[in-house]
Order: structure tokens, then C-alpha cells, then sequence
């Protein structure tokens, strides 16, 4: 399970770091959609633990097994400390961007839907307020009974039951809210703006306490976040380090993944079948024409294949995170491993066609070779955030600066590949009215600025509009986000290759490469009468002489 006390990869030697990255990967990829979290030492005030997409009787349940408190006497007569439950529109728009820090979110009423649980650890009960309309929302103490794993099977007793809750402690039975909680054991839910009040358990200096809330009807659907909020932490400065230990089960009719992530199985599925199609086709291509290929067309094909693989593996961790609640921990690695090895050939592909590698140089220049050496560090790293993320708790102290470093260097790497398209440009246009060779210059600078052009837009839609589209649409359409990604992937794959495809009628591959080295030793050698007799020997674009 992903632990938080993990607070990030340790310095050390890159044996070391190496030998941390595979142990992370084997102990985070187990989390999946079966949540345990566990802090120690915390001072946040307000930990985000998850976002989920319900549908009709999805249900989430949430047990939390140790919470020890270093609080001091307080006046405030309102419980400080609990969970909040809120619908949100989309899982990338977070309910408490829009909130003042300084504010306590368990104190605040709302006509929004929400739901508060506050933990009174003084008279060791749990007070339940929903605000809002959610008739249909059945909140309950304990946990939800587990179903037979086999059919013929007699169902399990149940272990926790909201008797269980409402009985914990003799100061329990003497409290007030005795009638309270008796209503809600009968009711199991509670109305609009209505109050119900559970028993807290109090065992060696810690607290626990369990509930689960079901989705009961088509009004109560959509995207809800679950927040742990601990407001005496508010005061800069006076903040009290608290452990907490918390699991948390989503779960859907179909399964455990969320509204949003279900279809993903079969996109990821159908998209590594198109990527293996375009390259198998990529492959057939470069063996009708072998004399006009280059490495990097190779290099083109090895990319395809590993995207194709690593959307198998990822539509294979979905398939078994729905079925099972979190993946097989071989297929979670294989899926991080091809990742990485995607994303860093991803990049060096589309800065060598960038640079005019084999194409049009053998060399790169000196800042070209330091733009490799910023992007391939970066993509190594953003890598490494990548399975942090996926690996790590959302309510992990360090979760939202490893998304942070992702979002910066991802956008790091997408500018800096553009600059060897720019210097190329820049060099056909200074050329173009220097060295006589107008046309051809002409022809490679169209072609650099369609490359270009595609670089941008591939950008464009993979980072910024497919982000707008993810805010934009509904919590059950959030997977038009991958869609978009995967197919905007595709598409500059297909474009590119059709550019620099090894053809004899393409244009680029048909450019004389001779550069001013050459002409000016013809032009010696002609001179001085040492090629008489001797017939002219053209080099092709593919470096081999033709007589």
C-alpha cells in the first residue's frame, strides 16, 4: 500500500536512487482504487484524500482506524476536526481552490451538497450535517458487509455494524444523544439539513471510527471529493503534528474504477492496437524501401511499438483494478517501464527530425547536443513523478509537489524541443540567398515549417486543450480527455511519418546534399585539370554516390 512516509526519493548515489525508484515501484503499485493511507507527524490543516466518480448505487466507504490528537483546550464549541464530503463538478477542479485558507471548512454552511462529519473527541461522538438536496444519499455507520467472492457461498456476518458505533463507551450510553443515535441505526441516512450523531472509539490515546455513504438514485450522481480537515492547525505557528491512519473503499455497480476511468480499458485497448497497425505498417514500408532509410526512421518504428506496449499494459492495470480494486504489481512495473521508455524516445525522435539529423546532417551542433542533454534528464525525471503520482496516495504529503514538478517539466521539455525546428528554419533562411541553392533551400524550410507547425499543435492539444476539455465536460466524460491525448498522439505519429516517409517520390529525400566543402573542391580539382577524363559522382540524400 502507498505509504506517506515516504517524503520523496532520497539523496544518494545513482545505484542507490536506482535501487529506490524499483522499490517504489513495487510497493506503490498495489494501491490502486482500495485506498490506505498513513501519516505521521502531519500538520496539514486540510489533506485532500480522493476524488471519485459515482454512479447509481456506487458506494464509498471510509474506516478510520487510528487518529491520535495533540490538542490543547479549546473554547470553540464546534468540533474542529472531521471529514468533508463534497460533489464537485470535475476531478480537476478541486472544491477548496475556492475557499480562504484561513477558513475552517467545517464550519461554514453551504447550499451546495455537502457532507460534514465532525469528530468531537470531548463527549467522544461523531456529529453528521448534510446540506443541500440529497434525498437519495443513504449515509450509515459502520462499513458495508463483504459479498461472497464465489456464488453457493453463505455471505459473511457482518463485523461492523452501526450497533457497534452507537455502544463503544460507557460516557456513550449517559450522553444526550442517545435517542440520535438510535434513529439513525433504524434510518440508516439522514435528511436535508438534519443532524445525526455517532459513537466515537477512544483506545489508547487514539480514535477510530468507520461509515460508508451509497449513491441511491440518479439525482445524487457525480464526482465527489473526501477531504480530512484538522482546523486547530490553521494558526501558522501553532501547529500540533497529528497521526492518522485511514482506508478507503470506492466502488461502483461495474466495479472500482471510477465513472470516468471505465471505458478506459477498452480506449487504451484500441489504441495500442492502432499504434502496433501504424507500426507494423511503418515496418512493411521501410523494407520496400530499404536503399533511402535512415536510422532515425528506426528509431520511428521503436517508437510506435513501445507506445503500443505500454497502452497494453496500462488498459491490462485497468482491466484488473476494476475487477479487483488495484493491479497486478509485475504489470504495474511493466507499464512504468515501457512509460519510461516511451516518453524519453518520444522526445528524442522529435528533436533529432527536428535538428535535420540524417536527414539533411550527420553532426549536431553543439547546442543541439545541449538541448539533448537538458531533455533527456527531464524526461527521466518527469518519469520518475509520473510513477511517484500513480503510485502515491492523493492525501500524500509530497502527491502535490510531484504532480507540480510533473505539469513544469513536462511543459520544460515541450518548448525546448521546438528550439532545434527553429534553428533549422533560421539556417534555411539564411541560406536560402547565400550559397546559390535557392530551390532546394526553399523546399527543406516548407517542410521544417509543416513540422513545426504539427510540433505546436501536438502540443497544443495534448497539454492545453485537452486540460480545458477535461474541466469542461461532465464527471462521466472525463475519458474524452484520454481520448483526445491518445488520438492527437496518433495523429502527429501518422503525419510525421508520412513527412519523412523513405519514398523515392518524397520531396526531402530528393534534395542534393552536397554542402560548400564539396563545391568548392570540384571546383579545385576542375581547375587544375585533375579530373579530366573522370565521369561526375552525385551523392544522394541517403549518403551513397551514384555514378
Amino acid at each position: 500500500m502507498a505509504v506517506s512516509e515516504r517524503r520523496g526519493l532520497a539523496r544518494g548515489s545513482p545505484a542507490e536512487l536506482g535501487q529506490q525508484l524499483v522499490l517504489l515501484l513495487l510497493l506503490g503499485s498495489c494501491c490502486g482504487r482500495i485506498h490506505r493511507l498513513v501519516l505521521t507527524g502531519e500538520k496539514r490543516p486540510n489533506i485532500q484524500l480522493n476524488s471519485f466518480g459515482f454512479y447509481t448505487n456506487g458506494s464509498l466507504e471510509v474506516d478510520l482506524s487510528l487518529l491520535r490528537l495533540g490538542l490543547q483546550e479549546t473554547k470553540e464549541k464546534t468540533p474542529l476536526v472531521g471529514f468533508s464530503l463534497t460533489r464537485i463538478r470535475s476531478s480537476s477542479v478541486r472544491s477548496s481552490s475556492t475557499q480562504d485558507p484561513n477558513d475552517c471548512p467545517l464550519q461554514k454552511n453551504s447550499s451546495n451538497p455537502l457532507v460534514l462529519f465532525l469528530i468531537n473527541t470531548k463527549d467522544l461522538q461523531v456529529q453528521v450535517r448534510k446540506y443541500g438536496e440529497q434525498k437519495k444519499l443513504f449515509i450509515s455507520p459502520g462499513l458495508l458487509p463483504e459479498m461472497p467472492s464465489e456464488p453457493g457461498l453463505p455471505k459473511p456476518e457482518h463485523t461492523v455494524t452501526p450497533k457497534k458505533d452507537s455502544g463503544t463507551s460507557a460516557a456513550l450510553d449517559e450522553a444526550k444523544s442517545k435517542p440520535a443515535v438510535s434513529q439513525g441505526d433504524q434510518q440508516g441516512l439522514i435528511g436535508k439539513d438534519e443532524e445525526l450523531v455517532w459513537g466515537l472509539d477512544h483506545h489508547n490515546n487514539s480514535y477510530n471510527f468507520s461509515f460508508h455513504v451509497v449513491i441511491g438514485s440518479r439525482a445524487e450522481e457525480g464526482q465527489y471529493s473526501l477531504s480530512f480537515h484538522n482546523c486547530y492547525n490553521l494558526m501558522r505557528g501553532q501547529e500540533q503534528p497529528f497521526d492518522i491512519t485511514v482506508m478507503i473503499r470506492e466502488k461502483n455497480p461495474e466495479g472500482f474504477l471510477s465513472a470516468s476511468e471505465i471505458p478506459l480499458f477498452k480506449l487504451y485497448m484500441v489504441m495500442s492496437a492502432c499504434f502496433l497497425a501504424a507500426g507494423v505498417f511503418w515496418v512493411s514500408v521501410l523494407c520496400k524501401n530499404t536503399y533511402n532509410v535512415f536510422k532515425i526512421h528506426w528509431l520511428m518504428a521503436a517508437l510506435a511499438f513501445t507506445k503500443s506496449i505500454s497502452l497494453l499494459f496500462h488498459s491490462i492495470n485497468y482491466y484488473f483494478i476494476n475487477s479487483q480494486g488495484h493491479p497486478i504489481e509485475g504489470l504495474a512495473v511493466m507499464h512504468y517501464i515501457t512509460h519510461l521508455l516511451k516518453g524519453a524516445l518520444l522526445f528524442i525522435t522529435i528533436a533529432l527530425i527536428g535538428s535535420g539529423w540524417a536527414f539533411v546532417k550527420y553532426v549536431l551542433s553543439d547546442k543541439e547536443k545541449n538541448i539533448f542533454g537538458i531533455v533527456i534528464p527531464l524526461q527521466v525525471l518527469a518519469n520518475v513523478a509520473y510513477i511517484v503520482i500513480e503510485s502515491r496516495e492523493e492525501g500524500a504529503s509530497d502527491y502535490g509537489i510531484w504532480k507540480e514538478i510533473l505539469f513544469l517539466v513536462d511543459l520544460i521539455c515541450c518548448g525546448a524541443i521546438l528550439f532545434p525546428v527553429v534553428w533549422s528554419i533560421r539556417h534555411l533562411q539564411d541560406a536560402s540567398g547565400t550559397d546559390g541553392k535557392v530551390a532546394v533551400n526553399l523546399a527543406k524550410l516548407k517542410l521544417f515549417r509543416h513540422y513545426y507547425v504539427m510540433v505546436i499543435c501536438y502540443v497544443y492539444f495534448t497539454r492545453i486543450i485537452a486540460i480545458l476539455l477535461q474541466v469542461a465536460v461532465p464527471f462521466q466524460w472525463q475519458w474524452l480527455y484520454q481520448l483526445l491525448v491518445e488520438g492527437s498522439t496518433l495523429a502527429f505519429f501518422v503525419l510525421t511519418g508520412y513527412k519523412f516517409q523513405p519514398a523515392g517520390d518524397n520531396p526531402y529525400l530528393q534534395l542534393p546534399q552536397e554542402d560548400e566543402e564539396d563545391v568548392q573542391m570540384e571546383q579545385v580539382m576542375t581547375d587544375s585539370g585533375f579530373r579530366e577524363g573522370l565521369s561526375k559522382v552525385n551523392k544522394t540524400a541517403s549518403g551513397r554516390e551514384l555514378l
